[in-house]
């Protein structure tokens, strides 16, 4: 797997799943489709952030890595 997204994004797809997760702690975003679907998104996008690579890029034409 080549790396295809750089550190910003991988920095705001962290803060996004955090944010979720607290709204998911708090009880804002209660138990029920939409909270499964939403943790769900979160735990990708950390999986993806320590990883470096987004699958849905390649498909898109997408490239958030600096080139070297």
């Amino acid at each position: 797997m080549k790396k295809n997204m750089g550190s910003i994004d991988k920095i705001i797809r962290v803060l996004i799943a955090v944010v979720i997760a607290v709204l998911y702690w708090q009880g804002i975003i209660s138990g029920g489709t939409l909270a499964i679907v939403l943790l769900v998104f979160a735990g990708i996008f950390v999986l993806t952030s320590l990883v470096g690579f987004c699958p849905l890029y390649p498909i898109f034409g997408l490239n958030t890595c600096k080139k070297k």
